[in-house]
């Protein structure tokens, strides 16, 4: 009984208000858009795949070197949560050259909620797709890049079509459309999927803190106030974001609280602030939108 009473406890759900809604929709892969460096985004994405594990089969795809998977895939199996972060040194999660804010306590504490969840009975893996193991050839441009990572996202859905992909990976990556100002770009990642397929979300910059990369250096920078700070929760329909050609993604959230990144002999350390608490004023929004395959607009 007591381990049945453990398994529920940790299974236990608490994702942005309007998940319902969300994995209502006939998307099979969820695309989140991030600004790396956020405690906030890592634990919704968390949440909302616990979530979809309670419905069926999930993989949790993350904007992290491929070559990574077998150190991962033994992360998820170890015996014991010690045994699990002991598969990880060595890696470039606890030791990245550059520490651009996909490495951090929030990521840790997200491996660890899937593999929770796995441990509990839930049918729910990782996949990893940034394409270390593809190259773009010389000279070529970012677009061939977008292509490679499109194509190592995709293997998550066809290697498991009877499971829900929910993805997490920077707002560009995650989108469905080109930038008409950035043609090296050419189509993000998730803009090789299928579009009837696929669902964009963009987490709003509502201000706050993350730990990424600028111009000058990485480390705490701060976000801009670019959407309605009072906002919470998933919010479905077609947004208009600054930069996109036309109509953006669909749906979504809060944010921005820095968490910083793991480094070898420090661990993991925490972010900056508490846990990521929907309809508090202290912790910013998100915002999602299915990113229009037809753009109209300037």
């Amino acid at each position: 009984m007591l381990g049945l009473l453990t398994a529920a406890a940790i299974a236990a759900c608490s994702p942005p208000e309007g998940t319902s809604a969300l994995l209502e929709r006939p998307e099979r892969v969820i695309m989140i858009g991030e600004l790396h460096g956020t405690a906030e985004a890592p634990r919704a994405v968390g949440e909302i795949a616990c979530a979809a594990s309670e419905q069926g089969s999930v993989v949790v795809a993350l904007e992290l070197e491929d070559t990574l998977q077998p150190t991962l895939d033994a992360f998820i199996a170890a015996p014991d949560d010690a045994g699990a972060v002991e598969t990880l040194e060595g890696s470039t999660l606890l030791n990245r050259a550059v520490q651009d804010g996909r490495t951090s306590q929030a990521l840790l504490d997200l491996l660890m909620r899937v593999r929770a969840l796995k441990a509990s009975g839930r049918d729910i893996s990782l996949h990893l797709f940034q394409p270390s193991s593809l190259s773009r050839g010389e000279g070529l441009d970012q677009a061939w890049y977008e292509l490679n990572m499109g194509y190592l996202l995709s293997r998550a859905r066809q290697t498991r079509p009877d499971a829900r992909v929910i993805g997490l990976a920077g707002n560009i990556h995650a989108r469905k459309t080109a930038f008409e100002d950035y043609p090296d770009l050419g189509v993000p990642a998730a803009g090789h999927l299928p579009a009837r397929e696929t669902l964009s979300l963009k987490i709003a910059q509502q201000g706050g803190f993350a730990w990424n990369c600028s111009q000058d250096a990485c480390g705490v920078n701060p976000s801009m106030a670019s959407y309605d700070a009072e906002a919470r929760g998933v919010i479905l329909g077609v947004h208009r974001l600054r930069g996109a050609p036309g109509r953006g993604q669909s749906g979504g959230f809060p944010s921005t609280v820095g968490s910083r990144p793991g480094a070898r002999g420090t661990g993991w350390r925490p972010g900056s602030a508490e846990a990521f608490a929907f309809g508090q004023r202290q912790n910013r929004r998100w915002t999602a939108a299915d990113r229009d395959p037809n753009p109209t607009g300037p």
